[in-house]
């Protein structure tokens, strides 16, 4: 064990620094646990979900099966570690982006017009298939601008939110390929920044449907291109 990292079962130490320590050390970063295994770990305390909970206002990140849809009801994923709460100072340093109140929760919907930045989806709206729909959530995005980096909130879907934990937006490198684009594209893409809306052309559509296909199938229709 890292000799920088105190033992969890130390009762120096709170419930949530102390639950902080049994992630690193007992889960590990990346790894699944059940809620079985972390109430047997505290047995002493009767909220344990609630004190790992409050780790998230500290940058830790812990999934969910709301979060990753591959998780039982039962199981939660340590994705990320945080702040290091057991040392001085980082426990009540609550990140700049703790939980939200239902109002601002509401004005984040409400600017994103209730539908995923990613996808364009809306809640309640089925998926291609039909079988699964869609729920929405407002997500802490890592954006990288000229002046630094900065942490944003947006609208997103589970299914985009879960493919796309850890990437980092970089708004210089978006401004600097507009700034190379030639006038009539800067216009048709002034369009629809003020749209904020793009119609895919047909070709487009086809494109992200065959993509989506099966080895087998994109196979058939990779033989078929050409044939009149």
């Amino acid at each position: 064990m890292n000799a920088d990292i105190p033992p969890w079962q130390s009762g120096s130490y709170g419930t949530m620094v102390r639950c902080a320590l049994w992630l690193l050390t007992e889960v590990g970063e990346g790894e699944i646990f059940t809620k079985t295994q972390l109430r047997e770990a505290f047995p002493e305390t009767s909220q344990i979900d609630r004190r790992m909970r409050d780790l998230r206002t500290h940058d830790w990140v812990i999934a969910t099966n709301r979060d990753d849809p591959t998780l039982s009801p039962s199981e939660q994923r340590f994705v990320k570690k945080g702040a290091e709460v057991w040392k001085p100072g980082q426990a009540r340093a609550k990140s700049a982006t703790a939980a939200m109140n239902a109002t601002q929760r509401r004005e984040i919907l409400d600017r994103d017009d209730h539908l995923c930045r990613i996808c364009g989806i809306a809640a309640g709206e089925s998926y291609d298939g039909g079988i699964e729909t869609a729920q929405l959530d407002i997500a802490r995005r890592e954006v990288l601008k000229p002046g630094g980096t900065a942490v944003e909130m947006v609208t997103e879907c589970r299914r985009c939110r879960v493919g796309g934990r850890g990437q980092q937006t970089d708004v210089t490198d978006v401004l600097s390929r507009l700034g190379r684009m030639s006038a009539v594209e800067r216009q048709l893409f002034a369009q629809w920044v003020e749209a904020d809306h793009r119609d895919f052309s047909a070709m487009e559509r086809l494109w992200g449907e065959y993509r989506s296909l099966p080895a087998e199938s994109r196979e058939t229709v990779r033989s078929s291109v050409g044939r009149p």
